[in-house]
């Protein structure tokens, strides 16, 4: 049975920096296409970064050069690395997996979701 487990959210100020983990069980990340959406309180849920066995990081251009997304093979886990935090970060971050290509944040095709752990950052 596959279960995702989202850890590492928190408050904290404009400029900080979190690290969000997901830890994975039934399957091994990195041989799927693994991601981090986000919503915000109002907004649709979006995707924030995506990674693959085979394909380059792909990041939301939001975040682009402040997240970093990779995952330990060995541990099963998916990691977001979040710096120079903003106030328009705040969000519940969620963990999605799926086993087919890695190309888009179509969430249709995310089979499996973690319950989210929520970030907030203050100005």
């Amino acid at each position: 049975q596959v279960q995702l487990v989202e850890s590492g959210g928190g408050s904290v100020q404009a400029g900080g920096s979190l690290r969000l983990s997901c830890a994975a069980s039934g399957f091994t990340v990195s041989t799927y296409c693994m991601a981090w959406f986000r919503q915000a309180p109002g907004k649709a849920r979006e995707g924030v970064a995506r990674i693959s066995t085979y394909g380059k990081p792909q990041y939301a251009d939001s975040v682009k050069g402040r997240f970093t997304i990779s995952s330990d093979n060995a541990k099963t886990t998916l990691y977001l690395q979040m710096n120079t935090l903003k106030p328009g970060d705040k969000a519940r971050y969620y963990c999605a997996g799926h086993r087919l290509g890695c190309f888009t944040f179509n969430q249709q095709e995310f089979s499996w979701w973690g319950q989210g752990t929520q970030v907030t950052v203050s100005s």
